[in-house]
């Protein structure tokens, strides 16, 4: 994950995690869905946005990591 300088909305990111969904634990939905009410600094969503971003193509030792850090902004 290289990094971005685009600004990632807050839609962007539900937009995102509603595409990957299927390919998350269900419980980190349910929470993430719930941390996205909250308001995040524009860091952060960038952050998860990149986090969610080809989740699907990433092997399961990448989606492991990927889910720990996703977990930290719960």
């Amino acid at each position: 994950m290289g990094s971005c300088n685009i600004d990632h909305s807050l839609d962007d990111v539900k937009k995102k995690l509603k595409g990957q969904r299927i390919y998350l634990p269900e419980n980190l939905v349910e929470r993430l869905e719930k941390a996205l009410i909250d308001d995040l600094s524009q860091g952060s969503l960038n952050d998860i946005f990149h986090l969610l971003k080809k989740y699907d193509l990433a092997p399961d030792s990448e989606r492991e990591k990927r889910n720990q850090k996703l977990a930290a902004y719960i």
